[in-house]
């Protein structure tokens, strides 16, 4: 066993023993009542949560339902990279301003903890609280949008009936997805035959072999994407890790992108066995749909904010945190509080790390080798219908690596009436997931562009991909405004952006240099994306269950009574826990896996 599966190993059964101490069976368990909360020994400690994104929102919310008095500190706006934007200066009429976000912003039906919490958050006539405002659409109504006269396809579309109990075997696992891939791609058989063989591997290795083999190598490499077709890398790199997890191809874990196409797949035939849909939207804006009323709720549990405070050191004294130093508009001033949950940033929690910190905590040290990468939002408001499918594409062909939602196909709102001026009829939101890469229009990445370059260059991507095979799906000079994400900052003296809310990536061997919610330092405690966590993605799920882990580490550190917060862990088919069982006497061998044999 590796040394970081040994961490892995031994944080998970230190969880299991500290929920089984309070009454919670397999980490699961309902939203802490209101006597349990008045019961807690924890009451009327102070907890500065630092950050107000998804992570530093749960934590504020575990705590307070705990009887803790919380206080939320953030630079800039509440949600953080999931909150909506709106557009300066474009309401008129009584109308709400045009609705930017971050970037198109989904979630998945193996989400588990952000729907926990979501079901938490009361709204008016919604039996299941602002989980009921999330509208669910199938896989197959994902489109990949092709370039160069390509017929447009579905990531995996599976045009025959089959049981999906018997999928889960090697032979029905190959013989589903070679069909699947073959139905939909340009891509040769001996090709999908190899990608199918890779799948194999990985879904029948053992978590040993996950940590020990797979967490240190390169999905590109995994998947042979360098001695292959172009459409074999934009399918098997490309496909399955800017598009639909918003990790980098060549730098991301096998381990990490691996374990995401696994919950895929099982999450794919769950719904064609009749279960719920793979993917889900929200009906509306960010803020309205979700944030708004949780920050609601929040201050009805007594939770304060602080907006346009900006943490920019941890006093560290006697082996604790004595304060936080803040500026905001008013000066400097010191936060104090008896516990403190650090919810901000990859890049700005380490540079609250002193040396004293980083001697107390040297885990805390090695998040400096984790890498950020750009992944940000431009959205499009329109004053024409488009007819773009179903809502959400995917532009395999665009070097920029774009993905868009047609806002309108999942908002359950009259757009023109509501927002903006009344001339925009529909929201287009795409993410850019690749600004190193020259464009088709200026021949230059994302990053040495002005913001008007941005805009015309994405315009000019998608309209590759949407009118190359004579249908107009995208129809010039209907765009009313246009927002890029204000976190990229044009430099015309350096010819150059800058961008001030970058996106942790999972790479190769980052396992190891990210740190869990506990940090050794008695009141100081992650809750942020870049912590480990089972679902292991930098995402709103994965910040959710690193909040999760704090409030627990927290809670067994002040001697809480209070119950746990349950912690959900990823679904893992028993039908291969036989194969993965000689897996992990293979690797211990050094030996490959039973599927893993070289190919010419």
């Amino acid at each position: 066993m590796t040394e970081q599966h040994r961490d892995a190993e031994l944080s998970r059964r230190t969880l299991l023993r500290g929920a089984a101490a309070a009454g919670i069976a397999g980490m699961a368990g309902t939203a802490v009542n209101s006597a349990t909360a008045s019961a807690a020994t924890g009451a009327g400690r102070r907890v500065a949560v630092l950050g107000s994104g998804i992570g530093g929102l749960t934590a504020a919310q575990e705590l307070a339902e705990r009887g803790f008095s919380v206080t939320v500190y953030e630079r800039k706006a509440l949600g953080g990279k999931s909150r909506t934007i709106p557009v300066p200066g474009s309401a008129s009429g009584g109308r709400l301003p045009l609705p930017g976000e971050h970037g198109a912003r989904g979630f998945t039906s193996f989400y588990q903890h952000i729907h926990d919490s979501m079901r938490r958050i009361p709204v008016s006539g919604k039996q299941n609280g602002v989980y009921d405002n999330l509208i669910p659409f199938s896989f197959g109504d994902v489109r990949y949008a092709r370039a160069n006269g390509r017929a447009d396809g579905n990531p995996l579309l599976f045009g025959f009936y089959f049981d999906p109990r018997e999928v889960l075997t090697p032979e029905g696992l190959r013989s589903i997805l070679i069909e699947g891939i073959l139905k939909q791609h340009e891509v040769s058989l001996p090709d999908a035959e190899y990608l199918v063989e890779r799948f194999l591997v990985f879904f029948t290795s053992s978590e040993q072999r996950r940590f020990g083999q797979w967490e240190n190598t390169s999905w590109w490499d995994f998947v042979g994407a360098r001695s292959r077709s172009a459409e074999y890398q934009n399918l098997a790199a490309t496909g399955l890790t800017r598009a639909l997890v918003a990790a980098k191809e060549r730098v991301a874990s096998t381990r990490t992108i691996g374990n995401m196409a696994e919950q895929f797949l099982l999450a794919v035939l769950r719904e064609v066995g009749g279960g719920p849909k793979v993917y889900e939207v929200l009906n509306g804006p960010t803020n309205e749909a979700w944030l708004d009323p949780w920050v609601a709720h929040l201050r009805g549990l007594g939770v304060r904010f602080r907006v346009g405070d900006t943490v920019e050191g941890l006093t560290f004294e006697g082996g604790r945190i004595t304060g936080a130093r803040a500026r905001s508009a008013n000066g400097t001033h010191t936060i104090e509080a008896d516990w403190f949950v650090c919810a901000v940033p990859t890049d700005r929690a380490r540079g609250l790390w002193s040396p004293q910190i980083r001697g107390a905590a040297p885990g805390l040290a090695n998040m400096d080798r984790l890498t950020m990468d750009w992944m940000n939002g431009i959205q499009f408001f329109v004053d024409k219908d488009t007819p773009l499918g179903n809502g959400f594409n995917i532009y395999l062909d665009a070097p920029w690596r774009l993905t868009s939602y047609t806002q309108d196909s999942f908002w359950r709102t009259d757009y023109r009436h509501k927002y903006g001026d009344g001339s925009s009829v529909n929201g287009l939101t795409i993410d850019i997931a690749d600004w190193d890469t020259p464009g088709i229009l200026f021949g230059k990445p994302a990053k040495r562009c002005s913001r008007e370059q941005i805009y015309h260059e994405v315009w000019a991507q998608l309209q590759a991909a949407l009118n190359d095979r004579g249908a107009e799906q995208l129809p010039g000079g209907i765009v009313r405004a246009w927002q890029l994400d204000p976190a990229i900052s044009w430099s015309a003296a350096a010819g150059q952006n800058t961008n001030d809310e970058r996106l942790l990536v999972n790479g190769i061997g980052s396992w190891r240099n990210r740190p869990s919610a506990d940090t050794g330092i008695p009141n100081l405690f992650l809750a942020a994306d870049y912590v480990r966590t089972d679902f292991d993605l930098a995402t709103m799920e994965g910040a959710n269950e690193a909040a999760r882990h704090a409030v627990n580490a927290l809670l067994e550190e002040a001697g809480s009574a209070a119950e746990r917060v349950p912690v959900f862990t990823r679904y893992q088919p028993p039908e291969f826990d036989g194969l993965k069982k000689i897996d992990a006497q293979r690797h211990r061998a050094g030996q490959p896996n039973l599927f893993d044999h070289p190919r010419p």
